[in-house]
């Protein structure tokens, strides 16, 4: 169901469907706009100059490639994009949508800090529309498990509810615009800062010939923590280049007075050495690891 303006116009739509853009249509963005299409609404995106990849992940999900001139005509605006795209969005869609007569709300659901969030604001002041601060927490949405669940903040007058009608798990968090996201940089600096940690300790026990000892030890007193990692860390290899920015964003969260800042600077130098990684040393070294059973064999 994938639908070009360049060939098919297909914008129209009618009074009774609810109309929605997903920008952009990433690996979690896309996931969404299909999540949404299968619902009923229609959802557009902007592809021009995005990859090849891209374009199969929005065509797939049944998404309308628009203009930038489109988008003032949906209900609301969905931000998915990597941290450090951001504010180039806000920056990208202000003039357009001060120039419409329609003001559709804005959500970020980026990972960025509550900092960040605000120059987002600032980014799209003027536009009149609505700016809400939002949060996903969980993987992309996908048939046959729960997805993510989906956290706004200032939002009074529920405009974001919407979504729910839609299969999203909503949850409006009583609290200013900045609220969902210092939950996103909370809950990603457990989870992922989680991940950084074991990444850079089973590096090490490889590199000082302990790794067999590690993994039997922790069989023993850490099972559950042993086996979260053994499926958390190889699940990163993928997406580490993208975690790199995030962990940035927690630690201008904290701030330099914090002296956990230091943890997820760390943390973000990690991922991008993994990023990195192009012969995959450092990923063959985790696989050795992540391979060993308690008797010391490697795993079939």
């Amino acid at each position: 169901m994938y639908s070009s303006k360049h060939n098919d116009g297909n914008l129209k739509g009618d009074q009774m469907t609810t109309r929605l853009a997903v920008i952009a249509p990433g690996a979690m963005g896309s996931a969404v706009a299909r999540e949404l299409v299968g619902r009923g609404a229609q959802v557009l995106t902007v592809i021009d100059s995005r990859s090849e990849r891209s374009t199969l992940r929005a065509r797939d999900a049944g998404m309308i490639a628009a203009d930038l001139s489109d988008l003032p005509g949906c209900d609301l605006i969905l931000s998915i994009v990597p941290p450090d795209a951001a504010i180039g969005l806000a920056q990208m869609l202000a003039p357009v949508l001060r120039q419409s007569p329609t003001k559709p709300a804005f959500i970020d659901f980026n990972a960025i800090n509550p900092a960040t969030m605000q120059d987002v604001s600032a980014a799209l002041s003027g536009t009149g529309c609505d700016v809400l601060d939002g949060a996903i927490i969980g993987l992309p949405p996908q048939q046959g498990r729960d997805g993510p669940t989906f956290y706004i903040s200032g939002d009074p007058d529920g405009r974001a509810d919407v979504l729910a009608s839609f299969g999203l798990k909503l949850r409006q968090i009583d609290g200013p615009v900045g609220a969902a996201s210092a939950l996103k940089m909370v809950y990603a600096g457990i989870n992922k800062g989680l991940v950084a940690l074991g990444t850079a300790m089973f590096l090490a026990s490889e590199r000082a010939g302990c790794a067999q000892a590690l993994s039997q030890q922790m069989s023993e007193s850490l099972p559950n923590l042993r086996g979260q990692l053994m499926h958390a860390i190889p699940d990163m290899y993928g997406k580490a280049y993208r975690w790199v920015p995030e962990m940035r964003e927690i630690t201008a969260f904290l701030g330099e007075n914090d002296p956990a800042s230091g943890i997820f600077d760390a943390a973000s130098q990690i991922f991008a050495s993994i990023a990195k990684d192009a012969d995959r040393t450092l990923i063959a070294a985790l696989d050795r690891v992540l391979s060993q059973t308690d008797s010391g064999d490697l795993a079939p």
